[in-house]
């Protein structure tokens, strides 16, 4: 691996960063973090990364992602919910398994949101990365889903997110969010690490 072009680019990253992407940046790590942990802090970190990504994916044609984010602070507001309201005699929504059932949904909510995703931005934008875009946010709407409801394989679904939002953020010019998503996906898999282990917990 060339370190050399990693340092480089993560110095012109920081060097083209705003204000508002360094927060985004900070937040959205903290909320990965608190994901990881199962601590309900990952809501309200995701929470202020998201709204400040609405703007940031507005102005730079990202406009699936847009929705994206904008989908996330909803799901944001009703994992909170769910995390912090328990099924009756448990004090705590455990982590779970997919069922089959449950794997068959995600799938076809994958496919069916990433083909109207690219006919909206095809047909009705000037987005320049429509497959992209599509792609990305058609993932981590279903990571986003599972994620809610606790279950591992959601970590599945984000270290695909991250892994092709790395080189789609870097062609768009947002050196220090496609960094980010680097480090996602290294954050991803350990939580899905984190999460196998849980759920053998709360299983036993």
């Amino acid at each position: 691996m060339d370190f050399q072009w990693l340092l480089d680019g993560l110095k012109e990253g920081l060097q083209q960063m705003s204000l508002l992407e360094g927060i985004a940046v900070f937040f959205g790590i903290a909320s990965v973090y608190y994901s990881i942990k199962e601590n309900i802090w990952v809501y309200p970190t995701g929470i202020i990364s998201t709204l400040i990504y609405v703007w940031i994916c507005f102005q730079y044609k990202l406009y699936a992602d847009m929705g994206i984010n904008a989908y996330y602070f909803s799901m944001s507001i009703y994992g909170w919910y769910v995390w912090t309201h328990p099924k009756e005699g448990k004090t705590v929504l455990p982590v779970t398994w997919l069922k089959p059932s449950g794997w068959f949904f995600s799938i076809v909510l994958l496919l069916f949101s990433y083909l109207v995703l690219y006919l909206i931005l095809s047909q009705f934008t000037d987005s320049d990365v429509p497959y992209w875009d599509s792609f990305t946010t058609a993932s981590a709407f279903v990571g986003m889903w599972l994620m809610a409801k606790k279950k591992v394989e959601n970590w599945i679904f984000w270290i695909i997110t991250d892994l092709v939002s790395v080189p789609l953020y870097f062609y768009k010019g947002l050196i220090l969010t496609s960094f980010q998503f680097m480090f996602f996906t290294v954050l991803a898999t350990m939580g899905l690490l984190a999460w196998i282990k849980s759920e053998r917990s709360y299983a036993a």
